[in-house]
């Protein structure tokens, strides 16, 4: 629809919102009443599309659905396949020696490494045991991860085209390089709706490993690009107030409070009024939700509702905000308070020098909680529906980057392949997909890029990719933009 045809189109329903809907469905939301407009019309919910998918969200569904939602653990850095999950056993005997450049040619290396002089081969000094029934092989260094091998499917050839940071993590979160296209979990709140009014439909958590800042992570990795802007993600901030202005200021009153939010929804229903601008029914949804949400996040955040034994099971920093156990936690009582689309992000991964000493510290931050949240949504019956994504936005160099030695190696940035797992909502468990040359440097069998993840993991909450668009600037825009397939193999 054309801005034009939009402004219509929103005048035509002013004379809904004259009759009182708008400012009584915020007002009355804030303060616990019912919604309504006039009393012979439905409730006048400002969310109504983002609560029910609104847009016609059921034209997207064509299969039933196996996940109602997604827990993302992004482990931004680009960790090493080659320590991780993509074992290669036989580079043991290469220690030391050039890699072949029919193998890595000197025009696929990254500036930060292509003036060595040379490139020796790296190989992981960390064992992989077989782990579980299925005997996936699996780091040394997740060993918590590894005895849920049975539950996990393995990815081993993902590639991507980028090779930087910032245009590889939002290529894989969006379907662009390109900055400015809305962001998965945007999609899926745009096409599902929420399950619930009390919490953002989909929210965004950050974290960093011990000792690194990590690369930066920008809004628009959680934002609704072009969408209307009540599909974007809400960060919790990992230190203060997870959410700015969620507590009343110290000394105003809730009668002042309830007085300024009265006054602040009939102002927005008279600017509605002169210029039909459907953000300004957005800006008064979220007034409307961060009413209701300072009443939902403080329970959200209350810990001691949890059993000492499953506070045990995330670790010692459970309790610690903004760590990477305390997002697990938070992220399984969001699915549980019904979120539609999680993201953890977790920093420190970017390992190009001293890996073995870095790696170690990330895993031990990261393995723990990670399998604790597994068994968590087990436990609770959640796993089935609940589709859980591990991994980051490429891989890491067979080579060396920088000196060689016994006890330490350095890798680059490696797009060619990389790992990532999937596990619950429906995905098949105890199995590796796809297979890489015995460098793991290319891909050799399934490969799978980031539209084919993304089209997956639309399809298993039961969308169709190709069909879940949305008209901007002149053409329909999707996640999967014009590519993207559905990797049936890895589905149960």
């Amino acid at each position: 629809m054309s801005p034009l045809t939009q402004h219509y189109a929103a005048l035509s329903r002013r004379h809904f919102f004259r009759r009182g809907g708008i400012a009584a469905a915020a007002l009355s939301s804030l303060l616990g009443g019912p919604a309504r407009g006039h009393e012979n019309e439905p409730s006048a919910d400002l969310s109504r599309s983002a609560l029910s998918g609104g847009e016609g969200a059921k034209e997207y569904l064509h299969v039933p659905p196996r996940a109602s939602r997604v827990i993302y653990l992004f482990q931004s850095g680009g960790p090493s396949q080659l320590d991780l999950l993509d074992p290669k056993p036989n580079l043991a005997q290469r220690a030391g020696e050039e890699v072949p450049e029919s193998i890595y040619p000197s025009e696929r290396k990254t500036t930060m490494s292509s003036a060595q002089a040379s490139f020796p081969t790296a190989p992981s000094m960390f064992r992989f045991p077989r782990c579980g029934q299925s005997g996936l092989p699996i780091s040394e260094l997740l060993p918590e991860t590894g005895r849920l091998a049975d539950r996990l499917c393995v990815i081993n050839s993902m590639h991507t085209t980028a090779i930087n940071h910032d245009p590889a993590i939002t290529m894989l979160l969006t379907g662009s390089q390109i900055p400015g296209r809305p962001s998965a979990g945007s999609w899926i709140h745009y096409a599902l709706g929420a399950e619930t009014e009390q919490l953002p439909a989909f929210v965004a958590l950050s974290s960093r490993g011990s000792g690194r800042a990590g690369q930066p992570l920008y809004d628009r990795l959680w934002g609704s690009g072009f969408l209307p802007s009540v599909y974007q993600g809400v960060k919790f901030r990992n230190q203060g107030a997870p959410v700015l202005d969620i507590y009343d200021p110290p000394g105003v009153p809730p009668a002042a409070r309830q007085t300024m939010l009265r006054t602040l929804a009939q102002l927005n229903e008279r600017k509605y009024e002169q210029w039909g601008d459907e953000e300004i029914n957005t800006r008064i949804a979220q007034y409307e939700l961060a009413g209701r949400m300072q009443a939902s996040v403080p329970e959200l955040l209350d810990f001691t509702q949890e059993t000492a034994a499953t506070l045990q099971a995330y670790g010692p920093d459970v309790q610690r905000q903004g760590s990477y156990a305390y997002n697990c936690l938070l992220a399984r009582r969001l699915a549980e308070r019904g979120v539609r689309f999680i993201q953890l992000f977790h920093q420190g991964w970017d390992q190009h020098n001293a890996l073995p000493k870095q790696i170690r510290q990330q895993a031990k931050d990261t393995d723990g909680p990670t399998a604790a949240l597994l068994r968590d949504l087990q436990s609770r019956g959640m796993l089935d529906d609940t589709l859980v994504v591990w991994g980051g936005e490429f891989g890491r160099t067979v080579y060396c980057q920088g000196k060689l030695t016994p006890e330490n190696y350095g890798r680059d940035h490696h797009g060619h392949c990389f790992s990532v797992w999937m596990a619950g909502g429906g995905v098949r468990g105890g199995m590796r997909y796809g297979r890489t040359d015995e460098y793991s440097v290319n891909v050799v069998e399934d490969g799978m890029e980031p539209h084919d993840l993304n089209a997956t993991i639309l399809h298993i909450l039961g969308i169709d990719h190709q069909r879940l668009t949305y008209p901007f600037q002149g053409r329909d825009f999707r996640l999967t933009d014009v590519h993207g397939r559905i990797i049936h193999d890895i589905l149960s």
